[in-house]
Formats: C-alpha cells, sequence, structure tokens
C-alpha cells in the first residue's frame, strides 16, 4: 500500500504462530492456554499487539483441530494451519496474510504466543527502529551472565558474552523477503531473524527487555504471574 510511488507507507502486521504443544511446560494441554494473572497466556500476548494502533490485523496461527478460539472469540483473525515446526507455521501464516490484503512489501511481526509479557512500549519501539532499516531486526537482550560451553555434563569452554545477545520477538521483517527466507530454509531455523541470516541479512538489533522472556518451563508460569500482577497493581 502506497501513497505515492516516491513516499510509499506500508503496513504493519502481527503473525502469532500458537500451534505448539509446550512439552517442555508440563502442563496438560497446550501451555499458551493455561491461566496465568486470571487469564489464558496468549490473552495477555494478544492484548499488547491489540494496544498498538499501528499494527493493521493481527493473525493467530492455531493447529488444525485447535477449538480456543472457537469458546474464546477474538477480533484477531485465527487460521488453524499451524504446522510440524514453528517455520512451517509462521511461513503458512504468512501465506493466509497475503491471502487476506497484505502485500509482500508490508512488515510483520512475527511473536511468540507464551512471552505474555511482552509491552506496547516495546512493539513500538522495534517499529520505530526497523520501518526505516533495509532489512529489519528483532527485540534481543545483551547477554549479562557467563557463558559456558559443556561436554557430557561439565564446562568444556567459557565463552566471550561480549557480543552475545538473547534473542526475542517479536521479530519483524517484509513479508515478501521473510517468505522467500523460509523457503529457503526449508524449516530449519527456530526463529525469523536466523531464516534472513540464512540469505546473507544481518538483522538489527533492537533492545529489548529482561522481563519478555518465554514461558517455557514450570517455574517460568509462577514469574510471569508475579510480573502481571504487579503491572496491575
Amino acid at each position: 500500500m502506497a501513497t505515492s510511488d516516491s513516499n510509499p507507507v506500508y503496513r504493519f502486521y502481527a503473525l502469532v504462530p500458537c500451534a505448539g504443544t509446550g512439552s517442555r511446560a508440563g502442563t496438560p494441554g497446550p501451555k499458551q492456554y493455561e491461566r496465568i494473572a486470571g487469564q489464558p497466556m496468549v490473552w495477555h500476548t494478544l492484548a499488547a499487539f491489540a494496544a498498538v494502533k499501528r499494527i493493521a490485523r493481527t493473525i493467530i496461527v492455531v493447529a488444525p483441530g485447535d477449538g480456543f478460539f472457537e469458546r474464546n472469540p477474538t477480533s484477531a483473525l485465527v487460521v488453524p494451519c499451524g504446522g510440524a515446526t514453528r517455520a512451517a507455521s509462521v511461513a503458512n501464516g504468512l501465506y493466509e496474510l497475503t491471502r487476506v490484503g497484505a502485500t509482500r512489501q508490508d512488515w510483520v511481526l512475527v511473536h511468540d504466543a507464551a512471552r505474555c509479557l511482552i509491552t506496547p512500549a516495546l512493539i513500538d519501539s522495534l517499529i520505530d527502529a526497523c520501518a526505516p532499516d533495509e532489512v529489519g531486526g528483532l527485540l534481543a537482550h545483551k547477554l549479562s551472565d557467563t557463558l559456558k560451553r559443556e561436554e557430557g555434563g561439565r564446562v568444556a569452554q567459557t565463552l566471550d558474552r561480549e557480543d552475545k545477545w538473547l534473542a526475542q520477538t517479536p521479530q519483524m521483517f517484509r513479508i515478501g523477503m521473510l517468505m522467500q527466507a523460509l523457503e529457503r530454509v526449508n524449516n530449519h531455523v527456530t526463529d525469523e531473524a536466523g531464516a534472513i541470516e540464512a540469505l546473507g541479512y544481518k538483522p538489527l538489533l533492537v533492545p529489548g527487555a529482561t522481563q519478555n522472556f518465554k514461558v517455557t518451563y514450570p517455574d517460568d508460569f509462577a514469574l510471569a504471574e508475579a510480573v502481571l500482577k504487579g503491572r496491575l497493581r
């Protein structure tokens, strides 16, 4: 979408892969639907994106047969095209975005459903940093802990942490570029930036926040609940 050939204006979309089973979380069902601070985890995630007015539309990619959003309606577009991997789910979601009117030059912000502590301010900071960039980028947190490499349960090496960052989400790229990147890597990546890197590009690192962690293990639920309740107070 553009106002003129010399001054293009592109839209921003959010894509939330929501097809995982959460096997490491120890929950009876998909972890993104577990209740934290009184609501399903994914509800907190979606609320943050709904508060960012620049987001034209949010699409949620769920597994085929997932009935959560039938029981819990949302204004976001829910598509049951989740794949066997995160990359497959994102690729399928990108296709659905183009099917409902997004262009290959529009931006997409891909975000983990289980990063329920994301804030509108962080989303806005990513958009502000990446919108003028030729490649796009991701929220990330500069590593502060000492980093060890393991062999057989023992320390094999202490690694230099000076240039190490922990990748977070959202990760923001042009829809067309990301589609091309995911086709190239054939699902063998764990995040969108890795796919973009495989094309030879260097995504921008945008400072995130310690609290923007992915709820993965059982102890993470209590920490996320404490943070959310603290924000409500």
